[in-house]
C-alpha cells in the first residue's frame, strides 16, 4: 500500500570496518600487532626519559591509545 511493500522485502548489509577486515587475516593480524608493540615501547622509553611535561602528558595520551587499540585487537581471533 502507498508504495511500501517492496521496503520490507530489502536485506541490511551490516557495516564492517576496514579495519575489522584486516584483523581476520592472520598474518596482517600479528604484523599490526607486533607493530603496535613496538610502538608502546618507543613510548614507554621516552616516558621514562621524562624530560619535557607537555611532551609528558602527550605521550601518555598517545600510550593510552595504542594500549586501547591493543584490547580491541585482542577481542578480534585472526581466523
Amino acid at each position: 500500500m502507498f508504495g511500501l511493500e517492496n521496503q520490507k522485502k530489502k536485506k541490511y548489509e551490516v557495516f564492517v570496518f576496514d579495519l575489522e577486515k584486516e584483523f581476520k587475516t592472520p598474518k596482517r593480524h600479528s604484523e599490526l600487532k607486533k607493530e603496535i608493540e613496538a610502538k608502546v615501547q618507543k613510548v614507554k622509553e621516552l616516558l621514562r626519559d621524562g624530560e619535557n611535561k607537555d611532551d609528558y602528558d602527550n605521550l601518555g595520551t598517545l600510550l593510552y591509545g595504542y594500549t586501547a587499540f591493543l584490547k580491541v585487537m585482542s577481542r578480534f581471533n585472526a581466523k
